[in-house]
């Protein structure tokens, strides 16, 4: 590994960043104590502009170079954490019962946090640099909140880089998947308005319980029977609710999930044969059936060429050996899409010795991580704002 000076002279002082934000996470908008030490962190490491309550918590930091240059480079972090409750039993776990950073956005906001120390002292590159550190990453829009602020209005980029710790027991492995690399999702929310009665009188209901169920399964054929095989669409029902008492058939039940796909026509097919089953139930059954379908996430799309960019960034820190531009699309979803839906650049992912998934209670990440990661963000600034 080639860590940068700056950084590697650093790494204590970020493993206590990260283990101090992992100890008290914070759910997506509410990053006040956090956004807080960035800012402090940022204006103590020299950055010359630090502007914060962007989108109510986001921070953006600009620094700029020790040459003349107009262009400028977006590094971006996610802040946010997800309201899970810790079993890793790490001694910096969560203070914050049911809230945990399940998805390592803690180490990604140090790993920027690095970058900008290395970028703010040695200034070796013409341009600027516009660090972004983002919150409410996990499905609550925070990329679009800070877009309706006026993000990249105030703070214009030529290009922009995303990064993702990966706990595939790979450290130092790093991979991006140029065109389109991660899927867009869409919620929704559907309230089946049936007929309650007493449990011991069913003929007397319109039982929503039971259309609801029929429902989920029906729901499946739009995978199996209506999107062409080759094209990837995942629909998940990941909630039933219904019900209150063990002798009473309920008025109402409540499904919910998610869709994830790479296509706009599919998502388009599968919004209308969502609809065409609701309306076809409700009729079949003689209640009303309500849909609420809405887009949370875009289809994440790097850019060829500043993904070859990036890797050429990440080779120098890592060693060509370690990097790949051949990763396979995932069918998670991630919200710096809608950043590179504006701007072009590329997302990519850093492994590190971790091996439980993201988003579980017992997710670990290797602090070992963080200087790796803030090298490589700090090489890419200085890469292509080098002339």
């Amino acid at each position: 590994m080639a860590i940068l000076p700056v950084i590697a002279e650093s790494t204590e002082e970020l493993t206590e960043i990260f283990k101090d934000l992992h100890a008290h996470p914070e759910i997506g908008f509410q990053e006040r104590r956090t956004a807080g030490i960035v800012a402090e962190k940022l204006r103590a490491f020299g950055v010359d502009e630090v502007h914060t309550e962007i989108a109510e918590t986001g921070v953006v930091g600009l620094i700029k170079g020790n040459r003349e240059g107009t262009r400028r480079v977006g590094l971006r972090a996610d802040m946010d954490a997800l309201p899970i409750h810790e079993e890793t039993n790490l001694s910096y776990a969560s203070t914050h019962p049911g809230v945990m950073h399940a998805c390592g956005h803690d180490s990604h906001t140090t790993m920027l946090l690095g970058a900008a120390k290395h970028l703010a002292k040695t200034r070796d590159f013409a341009g600027t640099a516009v660090l972004i550190f983002q919150p409410a990453e996990e499905g609550l829009g925070g990329a679009r909140g800070m877009l309706k602020a006026g993000l990249f209005d105030r703070f214009p980029c030529d290009e922009i880089y995303g990064m993702h710790n990966s706990p595939n027991g790979q450290p130092g492995k790093v991979g991006i998947c140029k065109g389109a690399a991660m899927a867009g999702a869409s919620f929704f929310d559907i309230v089946v308005q049936g007929k309650g009665s007493h449990a011991a009188m069913p003929q007397q209901s319109r039982d929503p319980l039971v259309i609801a169920s029929a429902l989920v399964g029906s729901l499946q054929t739009i995978l199996s029977r209506n999107v062409a095989p080759l094209d990837t669409c995942v629909l998940s029902v990941t909630q039933l609710h219904a019900g209150s008492a063990y002798n009473v058939v309920p008025d109402t039940a409540e499904l919910a999930g998610t869709i994830r796909y790479f296509k706009d026509e599919t998502i388009e097919l599968a919004t209308t044969r969502m609809q065409e089953l609701c309306d076809g139930f409700a009729k079949a059954y003689g209640v009303e059936i309500r849909l609420d379908l809405r887009n949370v996430f875009d289809v994440l799309v790097n850019d060829a060429d500043l993904s070859d960019a990036y890797m050429e960034a990440a080779a120098d820190i890592v060693g060509k050996e370690n990097i790949s531009d051949q990763v396979e699309p995932a069918t998670g979803s991630e919200d710096f899409s809608d950043m590179l839906q504006v701007v072009p650049g590329a997302y990519c992912r850093v492994g590190h010795t971790g091996t439980t998934g993201l988003h579980n209670p017992s997710f670990f990440l290797d602090p070992d991580i963080l200087p790796v990661g803030a090298s490589i963000m700090a090489r890419v600034v200085e890469r292509r704002l080098s002339a």
